[in-house]
């Protein structure tokens, strides 16, 4: 009990910093898929994919066929994207953070089918599967 007593900042500090830690892993991020699934999608369903990164990072080299809408610009673009409601949406970025965001977006706006590539167009290109210029 005495070490508790005496040890209490330093306790109350490691609970803190470790609830801190879990926070993000706890927080619903969206689908995510892997570049197996994400290839899968493409080829087998009319799937989009949705490549939320700028317009420089898109003109260095994007998955084919995708549409670049960056995330900034998402919430004001959604009616481009009506029609694909019921179709499932891959969003891509460079490394699957915005990617995440913009699964969150697309799923409150009506989107049912919407996942986030795992590890973004870095994962992508770090595979070796083609990109467009």
């Amino acid at each position: 009990m005495k070490f508790l007593i005496d040890n209490i900042f330093l306790i109350a500090l490691v609970a803190v910093s470790g609830g801190a830690l879990l926070i993000p892993a706890l927080q619903r991020r969206g689908a995510k898929v892997s570049l197996l699934q994400a290839t899968q999608l493409m080829n087998q369903n009319k799937s989009t994919v949705v490549d939320v990164r700028t317009a420089e990072e898109f003109a260095a080299g994007h998955i084919k066929n995708a549409k670049n809408i960056p995330l900034s610009d998402l919430a004001n673009r959604l009616k481009e994207l009506e029609k694909q409601k019921p179709h499932p949406v891959i969003a891509v970025c460079a490394s699957g953070t915005r990617s995440a965001t913009a699964t969150v977006m697309l799923n409150r706006a009506g989107f049912v089918n919407v996942v986030s590539l795992d590890g973004g167009m870095s994962a992508w290109q770090g595979q070796g599967l083609p990109v467009v210029k």
